[in-house]
């Protein structure tokens, strides 16, 4: 090689070089597939809105995105593990309010993560949760449960998709409000929860509404109440809980992305602003709202943003720990 020359290879990489090293992260992301921690069973709709993501993710950014279910300790397992990822941006977590929010408080010091260990990326969709029995149990109403809940020695006992779970707050709520002897019986995930349900082995459910609707549908179960603000959509005729005579219930869960916290600001700006779009996605939210799940909402414009979603996890921290606190839901 002549001297003074510069192998045309070098020339092509020192513009990037020259860039910082955040900016080069942005540059060359994203490098390879990108993997989705699903910190829950198949078939739940923590499963069914991560792989709608997922599917959507893939096409924006031009790179497969692989969806892996890892479940386990109320979805702390599957957490805990993107929080110990390279912080790369590509390896992201489907967070639950579980796993944003309400298991800080149930878990205390046996938190395997704690909440900057992961940044907000971005909130995909709310979603109530619905209240729900068997036919064969002689419950029609919320009050109707409440009364038969008093009666039975011993109560009643509930399924949820597992401790520090959306429904199962709900339901540490509703017995806080109600006084119902309750007994939680915890799932790993949805799908056997309300396997046991329909076969009566629990004899009370408390589910998001997109895994329950199916089977609300065609009346193997009954719904009670759901959680929302309003009456959902998809189940017109169940009245929400403050219908139903529980003053000032409301709860929502919610799902979104997290990447673990040292992933660069650029790559998380970048990440924020295609689920932002994944969200705003007609055919998404099309699909979502046929299940009872409702747009994010967190920014002016209805939308989402690392920052806004950052937010909002702070708020849900501090909302649920409450709730915690009084109902004495911990992890011993």
């Amino acid at each position: 090689m002549a001297a003074g020359t510069t192998p045309r290879r070098a020339l092509l990489a020192a513009p990037l070089l020259a860039l910082p090293a955040a900016a080069r992260a942005q540059a060359g992301f994203p490098a390879r597939p990108l993997r989705l921690v699903i910190p829950f069973t198949p078939a739940g709709t923590t499963d069914l809105t991560g792989r709608l993501a997922a599917e959507r993710l893939a096409a924006r950014l031009g790179q497969p995105v692989v969806v892996e279910n890892r479940p386990g300790a109320g979805g702390n397992v599957g957490a805990e593990a993107v929080a110990r990822a390279e912080p790369d941006g590509h390896t992201l977590l489907l967070t639950t309010i579980g796993t944003g929010a309400i298991n800080f408080a149930v878990y205390g010091d046996r938190m395997p993560y704690r909440p900057q260990d992961l940044a907000a990326v971005g909130l995909l969709t709310r979603v109530p949760n619905v209240l729900m029995v068997p036919p064969a149990l002689p419950a029609r109403s919320v009050a109707e449960l409440v009364a038969l809940a008093g009666q039975r020695r011993g109560g009643l006992t509930y399924g949820t998709a597992g401790i520090g779970s959306s429904p199962h707050i709900c339901m540490e709520l509703f017995g806080l409000q109600t006084r119902a002897p309750l007994t939680h019986v915890p799932f790993r995930g949805s799908a056997p929860m309300l396997t046991e349900l329909m076969a009566g082995r629990v004899e009370v459910g408390m589910d998001n509404i997109p895994s329950a609707l199916p089977f609300l549908r065609d009346g193997t179960l009954r719904a009670l109440a759901t959680t929302g603000a309003a009456r959902s959509a998809v189940l017109p005729d169940a009245p929400t809980m403050q219908e139903a005579g529980i003053a000032g219930f409301e709860a929502t869960a919610w799902f979104g992305l997290l990447a673990p916290a040292a992933t660069p600001r650029p790559v998380v700006a970048r990440l924020g602003r295609e689920v932002d779009a994944v969200a705003r996605d007609p055919a998404f939210r099309a699909r979502m709202a046929e299940l009872g799940a409702d747009p994010p909402g967190l920014a002016p414009d209805g939308g989402t943003s690392p920052e806004a979603f950052e937010e909002f996890l702070a708020a849900e921290r501090v909302k649920w720990a409450e709730v915690v606190r009084r109902s004495g839901a911990r992890v011993e």
